[in-house]
């Protein structure tokens, strides 16, 4: 049985791991309404983007002067992953779930017979990718310094990864990340950036003609690189967003388990110092009698 001491510590050091989660979850709660407004503003735009480029890629007919990000390199054989965790622990499950999901994607193109590698974009999911698949990180977005998500940030990620495709380094990029539905929801996604994919419902091999003004290739240059940063900017917004909300979540678990805690050794606390007042007491009277 632990001493009266022992406990009194334990308690102690319970209430004060108590006050820091509180602290952490009032921060999160602050920091994922702007982080959620942000996420939510960026979705219309993003998703009708996207929309527009899955539907101009089934219409417009492939040729060698087709760029890279609408084409691909006619290849299928490299894929990149391109991993966007946080660079901080504390927020529950988000980091794990994301990985999970790179895990099961890139088990399935191995066993296809297809190579792949790993762009990390954040700290915490490098660890567990070095050690299952040693080797394979291609490279890496440093985000340490980045308190919120710029548009500048992506750009940097979307001209990095254009890049190493005109390189010929890889013929198929993925994207994962984790889309915000609320504090306590958070779901990976899984979405190919590069090269654009067709737009379900539609023939891959339609060659529709689609009249370009001011003509196809200005337009083409324009909107490819652009959508491949609103992609890489929206995950980014909704990775921060997922984030704040698994952290908020997780803290708040952690303030009610040191509260339960605090019950449970405070009882503990009492009984001790019940039996040793008992104790005390037996050993007086005890002692009077025998005189």
């Amino acid at each position: 049985m632990a001493s009266l001491k022992e406990l009194k510590g334990r308690i102690a050091s319970v209430k004060s791991t108590q006050k820091i989660t509180k602290a952490k979850q009032m921060v999160a709660a602050a920091k994922l309404r702007k982080a959620q407004a942000a996420a939510e503003a960026a979705r219309p735009y993003a998703e009708r983007l996207e929309k527009v480029m899955g539907s101009l890629a089934s219409k417009v007919s492939i040729s060698d002067s087709t760029p890279k990000l609408l084409a691909g390199t006619g290849k299928n054989e490299k894929h990149l992953l391109v991993v966007a965790t946080s660079d901080r622990g504390l927020c529950g499950a988000f980091n794990s779930n994301i990985v999970k999901d790179v895990r099961i994607k890139a088990e399935k193109l191995i066993a296809e017979g297809k190579q792949v590698e790993f762009f990390m974009i954040g700290r915490k999911g490098r660890p567990v990718i070095n050690r299952v698949y040693p080797g394979k990180i291609a490279g890496e977005f440093d985000t340490t310094e980045i308190k919120n998500p710029h548009y500048d940030d992506a750009k940097a990620i979307a001209d990095e990864l254009v890049e190493r495709l005109e390189k010929g380094e890889f013929d198929v990029a993925w994207l994962f990340y984790s889309k915000f539905k609320s504090a306590l929801l958070q779901e990976p996604q899984t979405q190919q950036i590069i090269p654009v994919p067709i737009e379900e419902g539609t023939d891959a091999k339609s060659t529709a003609a689609v009249d370009y003004e001011p003509d196809e290739e200005e337009i083409l240059s324009e909107l490819l690189p652009r959508n491949l940063t609103i992609q890489l900017f929206r995950a980014l917004l909704e990775n921060t967003a997922s984030e704040q909300g698994a952290s908020m979540t997780a803290m708040d678990n952690a303030t009610r388990n040191a509260g339960e805690l605090i019950d449970n050794l405070t009882i503990e606390y009492n009984r001790t110092r019940q039996a040793v007042i008992t104790t005390e007491l037996v050993e007086i009277i005890s002692g009077a009698e025998a005189l």
